[in-house]
């Protein structure tokens, strides 16, 4: 080499304190990787636990060759991120999974606080969301009457499938295997002497839900308080989520009880909507 020649060097970010400085967001084109870029749009591809695609799907929606694409799952598969089904195609593994789900349970119930909102302050009982995470409920956002004697909620706890108003409108609109591998795994246990603890009658109870579109607890998970559930949708009308509002029983009337049925109703149809609309805006603007 001659001494007027330089050896070509890879730039490197700026050291600070012996450690990368984040770089000037003018220069992240710089040092984006495209590999790892494509790798991670491919998770994107899938929304929950029950997503499964094959190779030729995420091509279509990545716009990516096969040929490069299976390497990029197949590496993703080596490093635990993808499961491979008997039948070729892919989904989440566990160790993502779980980080998937929470945000987006968070960003649900961004989308339906307002309307959980405006529940509790119609009829000054508590109004609560949970939220499906693969194969447990879990409450995720709770609003408490402003009464002496109320029902109350905590967020984080477990809800169980088979006797909460929420529980029930979440499973009754599962598809049949998801929701027997839930009850399955969770139980049917008693937690009142009014819950049902017959599998049969509870699937029948199911079916009463699809067609009236909401759930009632009434003293099946705790004495003292009836519930109303209903289900939420996304744009794909998957249930991934319900809301409910609890009363204690001897504040519940006649009178009172179906005024409080339709409303949850109401309010789960408009809160499913802005979840819909809120993914079709994310979409546009991933275009």
């Amino acid at each position: 080499m001659s001494k007027g020649a330089t050896k070509s060097r890879r730039r490197k970010p700026k050291l600070s304190a012996g450690k990368y400085r984040i770089p000037d967001p003018s220069s992240l084109v710089e040092y984006y990787s495209k590999a790892i870029g494509r790798a991670l749009d491919v998770l994107e591809c899938f929304q929950d636990g029950e997503t499964t695609l094959s190779l030729m799907e995420i091509s279509e929606l990545q716009d990516v060759p096969e040929s490069s694409l299976f390497r990029i799952l197949l590496t993703l598969e080596a490093h635990g991120y993808l499961l491979r089904t008997a039948d070729g195609s892919y989904r989440l593994a566990p160790k993502l999974l779980f980080g998937r789900l929470y945000d987006r349970a968070q960003r649900v119930r961004e989308i339906v606080h307002p309307f959980l909102k405006d529940l509790n302050a119609r009829f000054n009982e508590t109004a609560s969301m949970g939220f499906l995470f693969q194969d447990r409920i879990e409450v995720v956002d709770t609003l408490e009457a402003i009464q002496e004697i109320r029902r109350t909620n905590t967020v984080g706890r477990s809800i169980p499938p088979h006797c909460s108003s929420i529980g029930k409108a979440i499973v009754a609109f599962l598809d049949r295997a998801v929701a027997e591998r839930i009850l399955r795994i969770n139980g049917i246990p008693a937690r009142t002497e009014k819950t049902i603890t017959d599998h049969a009658k509870l699937l029948l109870e199911f079916e009463q839900i699809r067609k009236n579109g909401y759930s009632v607890d009434r003293e099946e998970s705790l004495l003292g308080g009836v519930c109303f559930g209903a289900p939420l949708f996304d744009d794909r009308h998957h249930v991934i989520a319900a809301i409910s509002v609890s009363v204690p029983l001897f504040r519940m009337t006649p009178e009172k009880e179906p005024e409080m049925i339709q409303a949850v109703i109401d309010t789960a149809h408009k809160a499913s909507a802005a979840i819909s609309e809120h993914a079709k805006k994310s979409d546009r603007a991933a275009e």
